[in-house]
């Protein structure tokens, strides 16, 4: 069996029972960072053998855990924060395995896309997760063009150093419209700014960025 854990984004008290339950009794856990996982681990008092997993050796890693799975081995797979496959590594393995009959299940937990949205104030009827966006201006101009005039709701991640420039293209892409920043969710220092995109990338340059972001757009033609 295969096991996609979803483990905490900050706060690690909001881990499930069930989830420990299951890194407890599999044989093998499969971990984006393993010196990560092993302090989450260590935290509960758990001791398992860890495999690397993550974008840079999922062809190779993803043979060697479907092996193991069709072994009769059991592996939970899960990623640095939240639940894997979601804008991480995570989604080729599940494929694989689907494809090779060994049997999948999923233990929900934290997302950061859906707590900041909640939190956003904008409506959450209808959305469109968009995961982090290219690095380089070009491309990322492109890619907020796509959704231009998509009347979903839509949700980014990006990191504290491209923060700004992609507040910048949003602005320029979409115009002045509502949105929501993210940061920290869960922590002890959890905040989200509210207010147009002008607003947030003003206050984007009072402060010093640190750590991933979740932004959260209004859709074309909202007007929360």
């Amino acid at each position: 069996m295969l096991y996609l854990v979803a483990t905490p984004i900050g706060n690690l008290n909001d881990i499930t029972l069930r989830a420990l339950e299951v890194l407890r009794t599999v044989d093998v856990i499969a971990s984006e960072d393993t010196r990560k996982t092993g302090l989450l681990l260590k935290h509960f008092e758990i001791k398992k053998p860890l495999i690397s997993f993550h974008e840079h050796n999922e062809q190779q890693a993803g043979e060697r855990l479907i092996a193991l799975l069709q072994q009769g081995q059991s592996v939970a797979l899960v990623t640095n924060a939240g639940t894997p496959g979601i804008a991480d590594p995570g989604f080729t393995l599940v494929r694989r395995a689907l494809a090779t009959h060994v049997e999948v299940t999923m233990l929900p937990g934290p997302t950061a896309l859906v707590m900041a949205l909640v939190l956003s104030g904008l409506p959450v009827h209808s959305f469109t997760f968009r995961g982090f966006p290219p690095r380089k201006p070009g491309p990322r101009r492109r890619f907020l063009e796509i959704d231009q005039h998509s009347p979903h709701t839509l949700i980014f991640y990006e990191s504290p150093y491209r923060l700004d420039a992609f507040l910048s293209d949003a602005l320029a892409v979409f115009g002045d419209r509502q949105a929501a920043l993210a940061n920290d969710l869960t922590k002890r220092f959890e905040t989200v700014l509210r207010g147009t995109l002008s607003d947030l990338r003003e206050a984007v340059a009072r402060s010093k960025p640190l750590g991933e972001y979740v932004i959260v757009i209004a859709g074309a033609g909202d007007a929360a």
